[in-house]
């Protein structure tokens, strides 16, 4: 587990000692959290919004929202991100745009949902180090999860930012958005959109290397430099807006940090349950 290559926060490489386990073979779908909806009545966080009363949130008062990707007209305005009221898994580009399709990867989901949907089928959400082993597909040490000889047409593999990112996407992989689970072929182990699509959530902790020390006592929920005191959890795989000369992480053992308190319209989930022996 691990990587020494790219960025410092996936170092060092480390040994993880995995018992057998059973992951989805891909994403959980809108059309697969809708009948979780019907069946419990759940409401995201993205539908409730925060009140400043909540010591789990933001402090501060905020309307039933979600974050959204908004391309900017020049790379460099950075700032491409927009809490969108009335953004939600079933609105996920905002109340008044098109874009939910049953097939699509569920976005505009936060841990704490994603973990709701889990308990409600049987299962749980992966570890980092079980969702790395699975992205891998076999390839321990690869860079990426196909050999070598395949590293070329990234296209044909999996859905990412193709062109300039943030402000123009090719789409040559077909998809300028999400794309619906399974458009790509799977990995070794028969597993669609590990890489790219949407980012997923794990059930680890974040810390800004796999060397904790005395961080994890110090920060017990989790701890980025760039985001303070907040509880941070890992995500992982990157999605449709990793590029290469940005975002590097549509890999397996690319890391990032993501807030507990709101989603966004490129974070998703799959789940797994302990394999019995």
């Amino acid at each position: 587990m691990g990587e020494t290559r790219i960025y410092r926060e996936e170092t060092p490489v480390v040994k993880i000692c995995l018992e057998p386990f059973e992951i989805w073979s891909h994403e959980i779908s809108n059309k697969e959290f809708s009948a979780f909806v019907n069946a419990t009545g759940h409401k995201t966080r993205a539908e409730m919004g925060w009140n400043a009363s909540d010591t789990r949130g933001p402090g501060i008062d905020v309307v039933p929202s979600s974050v959204v990707f908004v391309s900017p007209e020049t790379p460099k305005n950075l700032n491409w991100w927009k809490l969108t009221a009335g953004a939600n898994w079933q609105n996920p580009l905002g109340p008044e745009k098109d874009g939910f399709e049953f097939q699509a990867p569920v976005v505009h989901i936060t841990r704490e949902d994603a973990a709701a949907y889990a308990d409600w089928a049987g299962g749980r959400l992966p570890t980092e180090a079980e969702w790395e082993y699975a992205a891998r597909g076999g390839l321990n040490g690869a860079l990426l999860s196909w050999s070598e000889a395949e590293n070329a047409a990234l296209q044909d593999k999996a859905n990412t930012w193709e062109g300039v990112f943030p402000v123009i996407n090719s789409k040559e992989d077909g998809y300028a958005s999400v794309a619906p689970v399974g458009s790509y072929p799977p990995n070794g182990f028969g597993l669609y959109d590990m890489i790219g699509n949407v980012w997923e959530w794990t059930s680890s902790t974040y810390y800004p290397t796999h060397a904790l020390g005395e961080g994890a006592k110090l920060y017990p929920d989790g701890y980025d430099s760039a985001q303070g005191d907040i509880p941070v959890g890992v995500i992982k795989g990157g999605s449709f807006l990793c590029a290469r000369s940005y975002c590097y992480r549509y890999r397996p053992a690319a890391r990032q940090p993501q807030d507990l308190i709101f989603g966004t319209s490129h974070i998703g989930f799959r789940i797994v349950r302990d394999k019995a022996e």
